[in-house]
């Protein structure tokens, strides 16, 4: 029996879980939460027992190194080397990652290379590598990439329209992320509902502070929220989503504390979404907190949060020419019942419907009423079970 770590690193976060493999036994998951931020933590789960500390992260290579002590502390491993695979979830993989691949000094090179692709990720993740690299030099570690999921889309869908010149020499097109999630819970969805993959037409809303909405037809993806990077698409906790690119120049020309247009997508980045709005905070309990205490710019970000969620929703009702269900999943989707209702219900026109008495935190199923034309799911996604699957694959 060997032991695998699967490594799902976020932006501000850093989940993990470590398996028994190949029986796909959960050992302990934990995750390592705000790092960056105020009020950093660390939980650690295991035989029922769940262990949480506030500790200040500065970044994802403290977050591994304090990963690693907790094993042993908890007395999960006695020592390092009895982790024989480690799986790494990487963002982007542009057009030089289509599948997943055992990590080497070129892969992590090449996986820099393409940072430009992730800023918010791709470094994350190789910090991440490099830790683990270090600390367990003969595990058989592996990169799953994010995008690989979204290379079943259709050219119509992934090329932008511009000069053919910026795709045929810079390979500028729609990349997608989150791909291990909605690749997941799609197959999840088809068991709840009783039919082949193969058979269903799916729109799969990963709603955490990162976010993206995919659409599913037959277990592929055919069309996908995020773009050239994870900067696209709707409104999330710190980005932007959508926005035209004549804004760039713009606030270059008339803000004087501007000079690039780095700087700009610097700002889309990192101090916009749910944080620009509310100027309170990216996360969305927080955000929750201060519009139920009538907070008028909380209350905006939310709106303007849900409207755009709405909004890809709809229009992949079109790409798919209807669909039989909406599945919401990761940490707000998963947990905010707010936020699925108030989708849900601004999209009634389509035949959807919440059973308000299943519409409920830590809800696992169909949550829409016998009557709604589209059924609505909520899938907890495991990403960490796709990625030591994948690492499992290269042990034989």
């Amino acid at each position: 029996m060997g032991k695998t770590l699967a490594i799902n690193a976020g932006s501000s976060s850093l989940k993990w879980q470590l398996y028994a493999m190949p029986e796909e036994k959960v050992l302990a998951k934990g995750i390592f939460e705000r790092i960056g931020l105020a009020n950093s933590s660390s939980t650690t789960k295991f035989d029922g027992q769940v262990h949480t500390r506030k500790i200040d992260i500065i970044d994802h290579r403290q977050a591994v190194l304090l990963l690693m002590d907790e094993l042993i502390h908890f007395n999960l491993i006695r020592e390092f080397r009895e982790i024989t695979g480690i799986g790494h979830r990487v963002v982007a993989g542009g057009e030089l990652f289509k599948s997943s691949i055992l990590i080497t000094p070129e892969v992590v090179s090449q996986i820099k290379s393409i940072s430009n692709l992730a800023p918010l990720h791709n470094p994350a993740n190789v910090l991440g590598i490099e830790a683990f690299m270090r600390l367990l030099p003969e595990a058989t570690a592996v990169a799953v990439f994010d995008t690989a999921f979204h290379t079943t889309l259709p050219e119509k869908a992934y090329r932008y329209p511009i000069p053919n010149k910026f795709y045929t020499d810079y390979a500028v097109r729609k990349y997608g992320a989150h791909g291990t999630s909605h690749m997941y819970v799609a197959h999840e969805a088809a068991k709840v509902l009783g039919k082949p993959l193969e058979e269903l037409k799916l729109i799969t809303a990963h709603i955490g502070n990162g976010a993206s909405i995919t659409a599913i037809d037959g277990g592929k993806s055919i069309d996908t929220s995020m773009g050239f990077t994870p900067l696209a698409g709707v409104m999330m906790g710190t980005r932007s989503g959508e926005m035209d690119a004549s804004v760039v120049p713009y606030l270059i020309e008339n803000d004087d504390e501007i000079k690039s247009a780095q700087e700009v997508i610097d700002i889309f980045n990192n101090q916009s979404g749910i944080l620009g709005i509310s100027e309170l905070s990216s996360d969305m309990r927080d955000l929750q907190s201060a519009v139920a205490a009538g907070n008028p710019k909380a209350i905006l970000a939310y709106e303007m949060y849900v409207d755009r969620i709405k909004k890809f929703v709809a229009q992949y009702f079109g790409v798919l020419n209807g669909a039989d269900a909406l599945v919401f999943t990761a940490g707000v989707g998963e947990n905010d019942t707010d936020i699925r209702r108030d989708v849900v219900e601004g999209l009634s026109w389509f035949g959807m419907s919440l059973d308000s008495e299943k519409n409920i935190r830590g809800a696992n199923g169909i949550i829409s009423t016998n009557e709604s034309r589209v059924k609505v799911l909520v899938i907890p996604t495991d990403e960490e079970l796709v990625i030591a699957r994948d690492v499992e694959k290269f042990m034989e």
